[in-house]
């Protein structure tokens, strides 16, 4: 029993320490800043209109479907007013016509179908033209993302729609809190199982606004979030990228009938962690393992762990041809 416990501590420090030393390629962002939580900015008073007649869909219960279904059968006028008088609620309502939310989030961008600056704040930003898609992806970044830093995500969604093509939109989903710096939340689900609902809620919003079955690209913490929405979206590709484990064995213990693919680069830092989880630390086995079953993408010339999008590389080519439904 003795060595028994002495074989856990000793595993979980080493995952622990693993993961919090490869946190990220460049300086540690500063941790805290309170993480959106609950139904968006103005909820409340969204609930308490009543010029419609009726109640308003509540943000917290109402189901996707049921708020494109709120939506179809509002006037342009009533639509307008809506915006108009809330915003913050309007354009944070996954299910909500996407031409609404772009002008409920006007203040923040061009194509903005996120945004929320409470706390570190979250924000989506599309490329290309989704109303129209006839290929949808959404990128899930890892740590520390949120608004002061999207950016970076953004650029590569910019990357892949351009080597996807004009019929291909791309949302970069900066929509939930990532860990912060150097501390234990890269270790651990607890962000990546509230960033799986979040995800789970944007994937059911695309269906109930008609656009296509997306493809989910997934970078480091981020495929973690990926891997424990999986079973309940309806994602037609799942592909990660300098992935530290998806809380599953294999592609069969996802539970999704999406297609699988990995990629790790030989020069990421993620192949020194420990592909391990014990006592909810670390995050499993590494996808990209010939035992996972996932279809493992080219990535020999991808030079580090944030430069899986770099224009000219196989990776990206690869996940433009997964995007654009040629591979």
């Amino acid at each position: 029993m003795h060595r028994t416990r002495r074989f856990g501590k000793t595993l979980t420090t080493a995952v622990l320490a693993a993961l919090l030393a490869g946190g990220t390629t460049a300086p540690a962002a500063a941790a805290g800043g309170e993480a959106p939580v609950g139904p968006p900015p103005g909820t409340a008073a969204w609930r308490a209109d009543r010029s419609l007649g009726r109640s308003l869909p509540d943000p917290a219960t109402a189901t996707p479907a049921e708020v494109a279904a709120f939506f179809a059968g509002l006037t342009d006028a009533q639509s307008r007013r809506l915006v108009r008088d809330h915003p913050t609620v309007v354009g944070n309502l996954d299910g909500a016509p996407v031409r609404l939310r772009y002008a409920a989030n006007a203040p923040a961008g061009d194509r903005v179908l996120v945004y929320d600056p409470r706390g570190r704040g979250l924000i989506a930003r599309v490329a290309g033209d989704l109303e129209h898609a006839a290929h949808v992806a959404v990128i899930v970044p890892g740590s520390d993302i949120d608004l002061s830093t999207a950016g970076r995500t953004a650029r590569w969604a910019t990357d892949l729609q351009e080597a996807a093509g004009d019929d291909t939109a791309v949302i970069a989903w900066a929509g939930y809190t990532t860990p912060s710096g150097i501390g234990p939340d890269l270790a651990t689900g607890t962000l990546a199982e509230a960033g799986a609902e979040r995800l789970t809620r944007l994937t059911a919003g695309l269906d109930a606004a008609g656009l296509p079955d997306p493809a989910l690209l997934c970078h480091s913490y981020g495929s973690v979030t990926c891997g424990l929405a999986a079973a309940d979206t309806d994602a037609a590709d799942l592909v990660v990228m300098g992935s530290p484990g998806m809380r599953a064995d294999d592609v069969t213990a996802l539970g999704t009938g999406a297609r699988v693919w990995a990629a790790k680069s030989p020069d990421d830092w993620i192949d020194h962690v420990p592909n391990v989880e014990f006592l909810g630390l670390g995050h499993g086995a590494d996808p990209a393992s010939p035992g996972f079953g996932a279809t493992v993408l080219p990535a020999d010339d991808v030079p580090a762990h944030d430069a899986y999008f770099t224009p000219g590389t196989s990776t990206l080519t690869a996940f433009a041809a997964i995007v654009g439904g040629d591979r």
